[in-house]
């Protein structure tokens, strides 16, 4: 096989498999703390946890907005039926980064893998994350290319892949939908305050073992999964038993 088929072949089966990918990165944070702590971090300080927090949101931010633009059709995928996309999204978001959505979760795990404690955790992590995601990124493009021809190229040649170019931003073609994000977003929201509470849990026990239930989790982050938890529910039953956040065309 072409290393090019083989790299189309090998993107399409990581990004069957990418919510599976998270569950690595909570193995390997769990060894770092619980062999590599780094004792010049504090067990929780307030300033670190709301930077690690917004790093986070960010990225939640970043999809949100390229979630609410996109219209329905445009490019995704469907992990039975493979790539789909009626029409090239060049507007909007689309037109500073052609991965928004990678970019969104990459910084939605950056603010994560920060609260860690560790330096070259973080470092082998952003690796691990750009090794990962290159090759889904390349099945992506693959499959627009053949698709869409030219207009994909004269795209891609002025957009760059991740880090967005800011400068060059086009008005979208359709409004803003929050309703679309409501549906879409409300697991990602729920696993930022389920991840960091369980990193929080699991220093506390390393810290002082296990004293009582109360002591296992700090309170800023106990507050703050109870909350996610409440939005979580309210936005899954809206979803599942009404029409409140369906949007035709979305």
């Amino acid at each position: 096989m072409a290393l090019i088929e083989e790299w189309n072949v090998s993107g399409n089966w990581l990004f069957r498999w990418r919510s599976y990918f998270p569950l690595a990165l909570y193995v390997l944070a769990a060894i770092v703390i619980g062999f590599e702590w780094d004792e010049h971090f504090p067990l929780f300080d307030l300033t670190f946890a709301w930077l690690c927090l917004l790093v986070s949101i960010l990225g939640l931010v970043i999809r949100a907005i390229t979630i609410g633009y996109a219209p329905r059709g445009t490019s995704g995928r469907n992990t039975k039926a493979g790539q789909v996309a009626e029409v090239l999204n060049s507007t909007g978001i689309y037109s500073v980064v052609r991965h928004p959505l990678y970019l969104g979760n990459f910084f939605m795990w950056l603010g994560i893998i920060l609260y860690v404690g560790n330096w070259w955790f973080t470092i082998i992590c952003c690796l691990l994350y750009w090794v990962y995601y290159e090759r889904i990124m390349f099945a992506e493009e693959f499959f627009l290319r053949g698709k869409f021809g030219n207009d994909y190229l004269e795209w891609s040649n002025k957009t760059p892949a991740f880090w967005p170019k800011w400068m060059q931003w086009k008005s979208p073609h359709w409004g803003f939908s929050l309703r679309t994000v409501l549906k879409r977003e409300y697991n990602g929201f729920f696993a930022i305050f389920l991840s960091f509470a369980i990193l929080d849990v699991f220093k506390n026990y390393i810290h002082y073992g296990f004293i009582t239930w109360s002591s296992l989790i700090t309170p800023f982050w106990l507050y703050g999964l109870f909350f996610a938890l409440v939005v979580f529910l309210i936005l899954r039953s809206l979803k599942k038993y009404t029409r409140i956040l369906h949007v035709e065309g979305r």
